[in-house]
């Protein structure tokens, strides 16, 4: 017996070792879980402590902010066919796609809704551009929400029918800017695979930010990779916009995946980490 909880003992610490270097990681990606008291443990025991949300209405009221976790709450829009990706939850009790911009007005103003996000215009196989998301930016920028837009590919079985990856491109977003030049973005998933693209885009506006969530996970993106990425990144100059993300992947990899990127230094980590998007979220 003592040797199995030696072995628990040195498990537990191999998944949370990185949270003793890291301790006030920021994730800016996440979604509900069914079994939530378990997601917020890890998070807790891996160093996050602080949460973007969105999901379903319904459960995103589920989640809330206790002595050790800060949750941040989403609007997830468009939903195709009135239902969350993947999970195929309703995303909002009546079922519709779109929710009322009077409504989501409302919920600002009631601190109920931190930002807009996911945005899912790339799930329902329009531009991240379409003027139908003209009223929710609006908003955005009126209330300096930052606004988190699906960007690049998708994984299988996510349900929705009108899905196009040349979508996600993130040079999509110019005529947005044009528009709307005081919002603030964050590209999901930096754009891969159009990374060039995002590098691009960055650039060109301060405003824009990017998460790595799915590319930090070495299940899905060898970790080669997502060096390859993290580099070409930082060589572009862009280290103050990039931010940590796990989109419900094993947290434990994704802080370790950071970590290990023995070219960044402490401080640019720390920045990754938590620093920039306390920033775009306005600490």
């Amino acid at each position: 017996m003592k040797l199995i909880a030696c072995l628990a003992t040195i498990v537990l610490l191999g998944h949370s070792s990185f949270a003793q270097k890291q301790d006030k990681i920021f994730d800016v990606h996440l979604h509900g879980d069914p079994k939530q008291q378990e997601q917020l443990d890890a998070l807790k025991a891996n160093g996050v402590r602080t949460i973007a949300v969105s999901t379903s209405w319904s459960m995103q009221q589920t989640y809330k902010s206790d002595k050790s976790l800060k949750v941040l709450q989403g609007l997830m829009l468009p939903c195709p066919n009135g239902k969350v990706p993947y999970s195929l939850q309703p995303c909002f009790e009546d079922g519709r796609e779109w929710p009322d911009p009077k409504w989501v007005e409302e919920q600002v103003k009631q601190k109920r809704v931190h930002f807009i996000g996911e945005v899912l215009s790339q799930y329902y196989g329009i531009s991240s551009s379409d003027s139908a998301m003209y009223p929710y930016y609006s908003i955005a920028e009126k209330y300096r929400l930052p606004v988190g837009i699906h960007t690049g590919s998708a994984g299988p079985d996510h349900g929705c029918p009108d899905f196009k990856e040349e979508m996600g491109n993130p040079l999509l977003l110019k005529q947005t800017l044009a528009k709307f030049p005081n919002l603030r973005v964050w590209l999901m998933h930096a754009g891969v695979p159009f990374l060039n693209e995002c590098i691009e885009i960055m650039k060109a506006h301060p405003n824009v930010y990017a998460d790595i969530s799915v590319l930090n996970n070495p299940r899905i993106i060898p970790a080669g990779e997502f060096s390859t990425i993290m580099k070409k990144f930082i060589d572009a100059g862009l280290e103050d916009r990039l931010m940590f993300g796990s989109d419900n992947g094993p947290i434990y990899l994704a802080v370790k995946s950071v970590e290990q990127l023995s070219f960044l230094t402490s401080a640019q980590k720390e920045k990754i980490f938590y620093l920039n998007a306390e920033r775009l979220f306005g600490k």
